[in-house]
């Protein structure tokens, strides 16, 4: 099997992780103080992800001032597009609740849409990257794709619900934006084959300032408005899972 074959299929598996929360979400009541928990237990899983899977490897190979300044622009980047996709209805969208309706603000559909897929993106690319070492797909970054990705299918799919989105909408969403997961791990995989060590370690380091910018601005808030105090803890029990399981790994 062709390797960019392969890193399609992890995105995908990634990415189809939010259309099991969705299932979930749209069958079952789960309660929000259960989904704040994972959340904030999945921002801890990404967290370590980014540090030890991302981070440490890229400055390994591509050096502090080329990791630390596509870090620094992967979270700018980030930031100016959730910020203009904010403005368009797109800024609770991982919220179980205060999501806009269509009524509320016109074409806030589509922003929720762009900025689940703006979410979903960098880590998929990282998934189709870490093949290029000739390794296997990064086991823990795999696990903090998928960990951190239910809980946001549960989440933004029960506001999406209480906002008076019908099935069609939800499940095109979340099935388009696996079926794109997949795709971005394949390209990333093809595109950046033979590419030098340093191009890597850049394009890794991008992914992960954007996923940190992600998990503060999204996650984090998410989780905290739920579980409150509890939020610090089960953030450090995920980072812990994710050290140890890379650690082990």
């Amino acid at each position: 099997m062709p390797q960019w074959i392969e890193a399609g299929i992890w995105g995908l598996a990634g990415g189809g992780a939010l259309v099991v929360g969705a299932l979930v979400a749209w069958f079952l009541r789960v309660p929000r103080d259960v989904v704040a928990v994972v959340m904030a237990f999945g921002a801890g899983v990404l967290t370590a992800a980014a540090a030890f899977e991302l981070m440490d490897e890229a400055e390994k190979t591509g050096g502090l001032l080329a990791t630390s300044a596509g870090f620094l622009g992967g979270a700018v980047g980030y930031v100016l597009a959730n910020l203009l996709l904010a403005r368009r209805g797109a800024r609770h969208r991982k919220r179980s609740s205060n999501q806009p309706t269509e009524d509320d603000q016109a074409g806030s559909g589509t922003a929720i849409a762009v900025g689940a897929l703006l979410d979903g993106v960098p880590e998929s690319v990282v998934l189709g990257v870490s093949l290029l070492s000739g390794g296997g797909v990064g086991v823990a970054m795999l696990a903090a794709v998928v960990i951190s990705n239910v809980p946001e299918g549960l989440s933004s799919v029960a506001g999406m619900k209480q906002a008076g989105r019908g099935p069609g909408y939800v499940f095109g969403v979340w099935g388009a934006i696996a079926v794109a997961s997949g795709l971005s791990a394949a390209l990333g995989n093809l595109l950046l084959d033979g590419a030098s060590p340093q191009l890597i370690a850049v394009i890794t380091a991008i992914a992960a300032g954007a996923i940190l910018a992600m998990i503060a601005d999204t996650m984090i808030p998410e989780a905290y408005e739920r579980a409150r105090l509890y939020t610090g803890l089960c953030t450090t029990a995920g980072f812990l899972t994710a050290f140890v399981v890379e650690r082990l790994g």
